[in-house]
């Protein structure tokens, strides 16, 4: 009887320990799986994972730490975890690390082209970052609302600008051989800088001394109608100036085009063609040389006045 009892005992104690291993285990799987999805598409957007390469995004698509996603003619917005949010642009690339736990996220975004606005809804923990990298800078912050984006100007410099709506962001500047300048400057809310590196990478260097006042007529329309998302989704965190949403109609009707596309030889005007919003150019029927080519992609959507040069 008394061997009975004990076997009993035994058997409870086990049932005990096994469930309580599975409790852990549970509960470990659940703090270390982030999920990062897509949460709006507009357009063409692709992701490219080893090994698989390319792959069309999908709406709801999760996405996994090493994708490198590229937008298209459309715009983009991922969703990380529960409360940070990526609006991704037409014609931007980045690769996006996403590691941790929800609780503990460390995030980094590597822009390489283009430009995004970023929403981190709650205080990060203090073992958690967000950080965006591009060519020429790199930036951290705690819970912010903030817009980046990097592009070769008509000079052939590199650009990064970079404007905060709410919080505060931290910025280094990146030399071409990786290393940080010891020139770190605070952008606070309703402030934005500008970097440059030349066009032989031997000069990275902020344009402007300081941090200046957000110049909104700067900033893409899309990146605004992010912001208008998040303020309305928001309204105790950012509050855009009421001339901002004026501006933003005004380019709305702006960008209903139409737009004018010229073909350019040289410092010529060959030809020009009127376009639809959402309409494509086409090849003009006589060439300015025998010999040469258009240096433009014909199956690209013209969403502005684009000029076309002959090469």
């Amino acid at each position: 009887m008394n061997k009975k009892k004990i076997f009993i005992i035994a058997g409870i104690l086990v049932c005990a320990a096994v469930a309580a291993v599975l409790i852990i285990l549970t509960r470990n799987r659940a703090e270390a799986y982030r999920i990062i999805k897509v949460y709006e598409k507009e357009g063409e957007a692709k992701v490219n994972r080893d090994p698989i390469g390319d792959i069309e995004v999908y709406l709801n698509m999760l996405l996994e730490s090493g994708d490198k996603v590229s937008v298209g003619d459309g715009i983009l917005t991922l969703q990380l975890d529960d409360d940070k949010f990526v609006y991704a642009e037409a014609n931007t690339d980045f690769e996006l690390i996403a590691e941790g736990t929800k609780k503990n996220s460390k995030t980094t975004i590597n822009l390489l082209e283009g430009s995004i606005a970023n929403d981190i809804q709650n205080k990060l923990s203090k073992e958690s970052y967000y950080e965006i990298n591009t060519p020429n800078s790199t930036m951290a912050v705690r819970g912010t609302v903030y817009y980046v984006g990097t592009y070769v100007g008509e000079d052939g410099k590199r650009y990064t600008k970079i404007s905060v709506f709410d919080g505060a962001v931290d910025a280094d500047l990146v030399f071409s051989d990786g290393t940080r300048a010891d020139n770190t400057k605070l952008v606070q809310q309703g402030k934005e800088i500008l970097i440059y590196t030349d066009d032989d990478e031997e000069i990275t260097d902020y344009v402007f001394d300081d941090v200046r006042d957000i110049v909104y007529e700067e900033l893409p329309l899309k990146v605004l109608e992010s912001l208008e998302k998040i303020e309305e989704n928001n309204e105790s965190r950012i509050e855009l100036p009421e001339e901002v949403h004026a501006l933003i109609e005004e380019m709305k009707e702006e960008a209903k085009g139409p737009f004018t596309v010229t073909f350019m030889y040289g410092n010529n005007v060959f030809a020009t063609q009127t376009i639809e919003l959402g309409g494509k150019a086409t090849i003009p029927t006589f060439q300015p040389e025998p010999t040469g080519d258009w240096d433009f992609d014909f199956s690209t959507l013209i969403t502005e006045d684009t000029e076309i040069h002959w090469k």
